[in-house]
């Protein structure tokens, strides 16, 4: 617990905003007027206001996909990743909402591999933009976040966006 209390605490200073969602909460990073990073944080982290107007913009926007999943983001974001991971991320933000693909859907989509895809997309800076949620394995949930199926906080929150979104079956 004092390890978790003492997590929190760091968290509230390298976060522009933490924005409380039901399957925890989500950290917002912000720098020079552009969205650096987004974090998926268990429900120990307290909610932060946002310290700048970009981490205002992707608070509000958060809050808007929580009450209504098909709510689109538009946020100024730091240009990360290689062009391959770039061209995945393209991919998977097409993906709509309530919709998933495989990992060797996406990849034959951009004329690569299953297993580049799914580093690509563990390796996303803005889930909930880029919705990496919506790939799944071939034969089920997948993995997430760089996560496999030993953390169940990510596949958690991976279920939870699914469902929300009006996806069954995981």
């Amino acid at each position: 617990m004092k390890q978790n209390t003492q997590q929190a605490q760091q968290a509230g200073e390298i976060f522009s905003a933490i924005v409380h969602t039901p399957f925890g909460g989500m950290g917002v990073r912000t720098a020079a007027g552009v969205l650096i990073e987004m974090v998926y944080l268990p429900k120990y982290f307290h909610e932060k206001a946002p310290t700048d107007v970009v981490a205002e913009r992707a608070a509000k926007q958060i809050r808007r996909y929580i009450e209504k999943p098909g709510s689109a983001f538009k946020l100024p974001l730091a240009e990360v990743g290689s062009p391959f991971q770039q061209r995945v991320w393209k991919a998977i933000a097409e993906i709509p909402c309530g919709q998933v693909l495989t990992y060797g859907d996406v990849a034959r989509r951009i004329k690569s591999a299953p297993r580049a895809v799914g580093q690509a997309c563990g390796a996303n800076w803005f889930p909930l933009v880029v919705p990496c949620h919506r790939v799944t394995a071939a034969g089920g949930l997948g993995g997430f976040s760089h996560q496999d199926d030993s953390d169940s906080f990510f596949l958690d929150v991976k279920r939870w966006l699914l469902q929300h979104e009006g996806v069954s079956g995981y």
